[in-house]
């Protein structure tokens, strides 16, 4: 910081004696024009009173000549006025003050003092930063001294610019920090440093798999090619390969990875549901899902009397946890028995499907003005929660009335 302000100190020392030199030089050039003015005027007149004096024109050339330098010496300042002009040029420090103030409150309006400060205070509790974040025992940071942290770092790699660690680090700040560029420019730096290590491969290959670019899905495909021959049942290499792979449409290449994925992951793995939800994604997108939950809805003798005119029916389908559908289906009322089936086109979110689910839950509700929420006194019905393979159909019998 010190050293900011000496140089800040320096350049206006600098252009306070630049603007004083500027005007002392200008008022001893005036002065010295006019003495020289003064003499080439004096050495004229005298040639020219010779040539007159030559050719007969002037008789009196001795008084002409004192009439001359008595005029000469009228022109000479006196020493008060001397001492004035010498006086004046203390007028100049009111220019360097003006300068100086409009150098420094330019500077304070356009040049991020407070910003300057913050780098400043942020280099300061960088080392602090870093070391509770190394600590496994510490604090976590939040998500605001991450970004401190961050700006430290990249601080620091200037100074330091062949700090592997500490470039392989911002990468991973720049990734939980959702700063894709930054992670993509440091882990190729890094890269350049240590183009063997393996992980650091991964890391920047994860960056390109998860960019919204083609271009660096496209490049991604390309490392985990390699990665996937050096590491064949490495699960982070085959994990990004197939999730590369679906945000590229290859739609077979990543439900087969993820197949080779399942084997690989120990029993009870949670993200073993992950991966058969992402197959069963991936089949819809590719159009290869026929599964469908074939529903037949019975309406119980007392809820028929009281059929609702108009009336709309709604059947939704959970997962026998959440509370949340993962399939809605709206139809007028007709007659009943009714059968119908649902499958993923039903989906309240792409990320939901119905094929995804091992287990659901279906409710059929009547709804007498055609509202989404259940209203006090609607009819409804509920299955048990069943355990589904995609092929099964449920009886769903409406004999409830809604409290």
């Amino acid at each position: 910081m010190s050293a900011f302000w000496i140089t800040l100190l320096l350049l206006l020392v600098a252009a306070s004696t630049l603007f004083l030199a500027a005007g002392w030089r200008q008022r001893n050039a005036t002065d010295g024009d006019r003495d020289r003015l003064n003499k080439n005027f004096y050495q004229q007149r005298l040639i020219e009173l010779e040539q007159d004096e030559a050719q007969g024109k002037v008789s009196e050339r001795p008084e002409m000549v004192q009439e001359l330098q008595q005029t000469l010496l009228t022109d000479i300042p006196s020493s008060a006025a001397m001492q004035a002009h010498n006086s004046s040029r203390w007028v100049l420090l009111p220019g360097v003050l003006i300068l100086v103030l409009v150098s420094c409150g330019m500077y304070l309006k356009t040049g991020g003092l407070a910003q300057v400060s913050s780098w400043f205070q942020v280099k300061a509790e960088y080392p602090q930063l870093r070391a509770q974040l190394m600590d496994p025992h510490g604090r976590p940071l939040t998500m605001d001294e991450l970004g401190r942290l961050e700006l430290g770092l990249r601080s620091q790699l200037q100074e330091q610019p062949n700090d592997l660690n500490g470039w392989a680090m911002l990468g991973r700040l720049g990734m939980v920090l959702n700063n894709a560029t930054t992670a993509r420019l440091a882990f190729q730096h890094a890269l350049q440093l240590a183009p063997e290590n393996l992980e650091l491969q991964q890391d920047y290959a994860e960056v390109l798999a998860r960019s919204s670019d083609p271009q660096d899905n496209r490049q991604a495909e390309l490392l985990l090619n390699d990665l996937r021959k050096q590491q064949p049942q490495n699960l982070r290499v085959l994990g990004l390969f197939a999730f590369n792979a679906f945000q590229l449409q290859k739609y077979d290449s990543a439900i087969s990875t993820w197949q080779t994925m399942l084997p690989l992951l120990p029993a009870g793995d949670q993200r073993i549901t992950m991966v058969e939800r992402s197959i069963e994604q991936a089949k819809t997108n590719a159009g290869q899902q026929n599964s469908g939950l074939a529903v037949k809805v019975a309406l119980a003798a007392q809820a028929e009397k009281m059929l609702p005119p108009g009336g709309v029916m709604y059947i939704s389908v959970t997962d026998g946890v959440s509370p949340v559908p993962v399939a809605v289906k709206r139809l007028p009322l007709s007659h009943f028995p009714l059968s119908l089936t649902l499958d993923d086109s039903n989906a309240m979110m792409p990320s939901r499907l119905l094929s995804a689910q091992h287990q659901v839950q279906v409710r059929v509700r009547i709804s007498r003005d055609g509202t989404a929420n259940p209203q006090p006194g609607d009819w409804f019905g509920l299955s048990a929660v069943t355990p589904w393979d995609g092929h099964q159909s449920l009886t769903v019998e409406i004999n409830q009335q809604q409290p």
